[in-house]
């Protein structure tokens, strides 16, 4: 491990930055040199105010420094193309032993002098690593910080670890405080969570160790709401199984997007908000798709429905992400429109071959998350495996070839657009004797859909058109 440690570029350049300073490598780098991973941030304790050391490690690394948490007095370097940070804070009680004995996870409380070789490992947190126990520091761990009852998980599924028995017992007795931690530090937690490794694995933990049913109650409340003769599971089952065909499409992209794989791949790896880049959203949207069915179900003459539940979920999904775990406008407003639209592709199967305007429906409709909401919509339909009619292989065939038909359409209008309008606004409005409002908008946006399908190629048509279809 100590070899792993001064091997890597960060740590050394860390150490040739920082010569004057009792500094200590603490937490996840020393545990990643553990396990052979790169390391590629580094925590840092020292004693006394990070300041200082922060902006000259800036400074020499060609870095920005800047305040991370005043109230822990956390400063954070991090490099101009984001590759590598470094966050330092000062030692608790100006002792390593104190530090550590602070900690959560017996993992995370092991130390190594930055410019040394000592291994400081109080709590045997590198046995635990190679026992792949995940295993609290002390009785206190939980009850300390409220959001290590998220973070447990999250480390355990991560990392591959069986949770110790006695600490998910003590994680038991303070799970009514999970939800007691700000918003938005609960919702970094989750995302680390959802878009690690083994996101299911961390949502099965979660459900043993009651937090789900205190951080997420919508989620929980999804147990139990029986569907109709389509589906196999209930509700909650069926949401964790559209999550895993959600896994499986990311992981074979090539059968589910065709030739257009490795654009798919390229825009869910795109940044999309609170640190948190498409794919991992697309994974938030299938676990919140279905999120106000309990709300909707109604059952009459043996048929099961939840009409509106695409609506209502999302309103639910504005309370939890907007309002709840204070999540960015951004975030928020991506995945209402996952939920909002999971249901338009499935009811155009019955239309195919699909018209160019029906297309053109469903990319204005769905944008800017055409792409995204077509591959739930294929996790969806892949989920559905019941009696009923939408279950059959050929429907869920014809799914899948008119999601991938779709995949394409929806990577081409965000490369370019929908055409470019033959008649201007104020020349539309002019020819067909309009004022501003409604029915000019209404105009504009059918002439967009004959240039789409090709049905009006000049202005000359256009005007001849729009004249015809005003009447």
């Amino acid at each position: 491990m100590i070899e792993a440690l001064r091997s890597s570029p960060l740590v050394a350049a860390a150490a040739a930055a920082l010569p004057d300073y009792d500094a200590w490598i603490v937490g996840g780098a020393v545990r990643d040199a553990a396990l052979g991973e790169e390391i590629r941030d580094l925590d840092l304790a020292l004693a006394g105010d990070p300041d200082a050391p922060a902006r000259a490690l800036a400074k020499a690394l060609g870095g920005h420094a800047f305040e991370l948490s005043s109230e822990f007095s956390t400063w954070r370097v991090v490099a101009a193309a984001r590759g590598w940070q470094v966050d330092l804070t000062p030692l608790r009680e100006g002792s390593i032993d104190a530090d550590l004995a602070a900690r959560d996870f017996t993992i995370g409380a092991v130390a190594v002098p930055l410019g040394g070789e000592e291994v400081h490992d109080p709590y045997d947190g590198l046995g635990d690593l190679e026992r792949r126990v995940l295993r609290a520091v002390g009785e206190r761990s939980f009850t300390e910080e409220p959001l290590r009852l998220l973070r447990a998980p999250r480390l355990a599924a991560g990392l591959g670890l069986d949770l110790d028995p006695s600490t998910a017992e003590l994680a038991r007795d303070a799970v009514g405080r999970a939800a007691e931690p700000a918003g938005e530090r609960q919702l970094a937690e989750l995302r680390q969570l959802l878009g690690g490794p083994d996101p299911l694995r961390g949502l099965r933990l979660m459900e043993e160790l009651g937090v789900s049913a205190v951080v997420l109650p919508e989620v929980a409340g999804l147990h139990g709401v029986e569907q109709g003769p389509n589906h196999h599971l209930d509700v909650y089952g069926h949401t964790l199984a559209v999550l895993e065909h959600t896994l499986e499409i990311e992981a074979d992209l090539d059968r589910f997007a065709g030739e257009r794989a490795a654009e798919v791949a390229e825009l869910l790896a795109e940044p999309l908000a609170d640190e948190m880049n498409r794919g991992t959203a697309l994974r938030f949207g299938a676990l919140f798709h279905d999120i106000a069915k309990p709300q909707t179900r109604q059952e009459r003459d043996g048929f099961v429905g939840f009409r509106g539940h695409d609506t209502l979920g999302a309103e639910v999904i504005e309370g939890i992400f907007a309002g709840r775990l204070h999540a960015s406008r951004r975030l928020t407003r991506h995945l209402q429109a996952l939920t909002l639209h999971h249901l338009r592709l499935g009811f155009l199967i019955p239309e195919r071959p699909l018209p160019a305007r029906r297309v053109h429906d469903y990319l204005r409709a769905t944008e800017p998350v055409g792409v995204d909401v077509t591959l739930l919509t294929v996790a969806d339909r892949l989920s559905a495996r019941g009696a009923g009619p939408l279950a059959r292989p050929e429907m869920v065939d014809a799914h899948l070839e008119l999601a991938r038909e779709m995949i394409a359409a929806a990577l081409d209008w965000r490369r370019e657009g929908p055409p470019e309008p033959l008649l201007r606004g104020d020349e539309i409005a002019a020819a067909l004797e309009l004022e501003p409002g409604p029915e000019l908008g209404e105009a504009v946006a059918e002439l967009e859909a004959a240039q789409y399908a090709g049905e009006v190629t000049d202005r000359e048509s256009a005007l001849v058109h729009l004249t015809q279809n005003r009447l």
